[in-house]
């Protein structure tokens, strides 16, 4: 499948999700209607009802971790969130920034900012704002941003190269991001990196965990620190989907897994 096709199963997978509650997409793949509706699959996510600044409008349940909680995000700060969806993390970002900072998400998904901007609207903000645009060739100026932090976004970027390279290009000299994502260890089996549903659902679009860390290594990011990380164990319900009983039995019993992992880096 080629990048555009991905990109364009992506956008109208999340204009669907961008519909429905918060309830209804933790109890589906990762907001995947249809393919696993009576599986919990709240496993990905971490709770943010206790965070200053939730609003449980723009909380989808569609994270895989809390990135602002490892981001070093200071009053005044410039912060980007890459596919802030219905602005949740853009909120939090906010509520650390304060009336002296600015926050900006960006989306390409035009029923997700459609819904931001219904959030930020109801709530007031001034200095909330956002944009549309693809994480591969953001519509941003070269260093603006003191911050950048994304919630399990980045794996479904079919580029990842041209994301990191975009992230350092748009955060100032002394800037630094930190990211919520989904990483992969061993080799995931065939029909899961496949299968279109899956790959809007989370798992699929996943790249090695140490190809990914050698990614930002790559682009010219130091102090790579992986804050936390998390091995996702996906029900016998939803595998059976994609993979025979022996290949279950093999992914359980090999060195192949998915985590969750959230991990920053400085541009210095």
């Amino acid at each position: 499948m080629k990048a555009e096709e991905l990109k364009y199963i992506v956008k109208e997978k999340y204009g669907q999700i961008a519909t429905q509650s918060k309830i209804q997409n933790e109890t589906s793949c990762c907001g995947a209607t249809g393919s696993c509706s009576t599986v919990d699959y709240t496993i990905f996510s971490e709770s943010y009802e206790k965070l200053k600044g939730y609003n449980a409008d723009a909380d989808l349940g569609l994270g895989c971790g809390i990135p602002t909680q490892f981001a070093g995000i200071k009053e005044g700060d410039s912060v980007l969130d890459l596919g802030s969806g219905a602005g949740n993390d853009c909120f939090v970002a906010r509520a650390i920034v304060g009336e002296t900072g600015h926050v900006t998400g960006i989306d390409f998904t035009d029923a997700m900012l459609t819904k931001a901007e219904a959030n930020a609207k109801k709530l007031g903000f001034k200095n909330v704002e956002f944009v549309q645009g693809d994480i591969e060739d953001m519509p941003l100026p070269d260093n603006t941003f003191d911050v950048i932090v994304s919630n399990c976004v980045l794996n479904l970027v079919p580029d990842k190269d041209k994301a990191f390279a975009e992230i350092y290009r748009v955060l100032k000299p002394s800037g630094s991001f930190c990211v919520s994502d989904v990483v992969i260890k061993g080799d995931l089996p065939e029909k899961l990196r496949r299968d279109a549903e899956m790959y809007a659902g989370c798992v699929s679009g996943a790249i090695e965990m140490d190809d990914y860390l050698g990614m930002i290594h790559q682009k010219g990011f130091k102090q790579v620190t992986v804050h936390k990380q998390k091995e996702i164990e996906i029900p016998e319900e939803v595998l059976g989907n994609y993979l025979t009983k022996e290949e279950m039995v093999d992914l359980k019993n090999g060195n192949t897994g998915i985590f969750s992992i959230t991990v920053s880096a400085s541009k210095i």
